[in-house]
């Protein structure tokens, strides 16, 4: 079955939904520890949470770029993640979904988050005919994501490894049975038709 083209895939259970960030050690190991970010953390910039475990492979180099060395695993509320959802704008115009580029403009300046999509990723890390979620988040939703949506932060950096050894060696098989189990989000489509571009 083909794959809509724009579609939130992502480890979800009945009240919370992973995203993936990375980050240097100095903050993402103290995240870990104590369960949320630390004060280092800058609550006044755009922060871009993934629910995708490849892309945000893709986007660290499987844990091996500067600055991104701790993959972490985010676990938040859903009804945080669909308010995110709700409150969101588009990051570029799209014809047809905005009225002009000057009425993008202003929604985007006032939007507390936004949403790109990007090619979803595979194993290879090569790109996909599909896109994959990435919400970006600002002012309200950054400090909301820190200080009341998130339930649990795990390190997933050894995971990233394991699987990146894995593809190394050419056994995909086993891979692919490590990778965290993303479905599509029942996000309703009322919530999302402002942001499939």
């Amino acid at each position: 079955m083909e794959r809509p083209q724009h579609e939130i895939r992502a480890a979800y259970g009945a009240s919370t939904v992973t995203v993936y960030q990375a980050y240097s050690p100095e903050l993402g190991l103290p995240a870990v520890r104590e369960g949320r970010f630390p004060s280092a953390w800058k609550r006044d910039r755009m922060t871009w949470i993934k629910p995708s475990f490849l892309w945000m492979m893709y986007r660290c180099g499987w844990g091996t770029k500067e600055g991104q060395e701790s993959v972490l695993a985010v676990e938040i509320r859903r009804d945080g993640f669909e308010w995110a959802l709700r409150h969101a704008c588009l990051s570029g115009y799209v014809r047809g979904v905005h009225p002009d580029r000057d009425a993008w403009r202003r929604q985007l300046k006032r939007a507390p988050a936004r949403v790109q999509w990007d090619p979803e990723r595979d194993l290879h890390l090569r790109p996909q005919p599909y896109r994959s979620l990435q919400l970006g988040l600002s002012g309200e939703a950054v400090r909301r994501y820190a200080d009341e949506w998130t339930v649990a932060i795990r390190d997933v950096t050894p995971l990233a490894r394991e699987i990146r050894s894995l593809v190394g060696r050419g056994d995909l098989a086993s891979a692919t049975r490590l990778l965290p189990q993303e479905r599509p989000y029942p996000a309703a489509d009322e919530a999302l038709a402002h942001l499939l571009g």
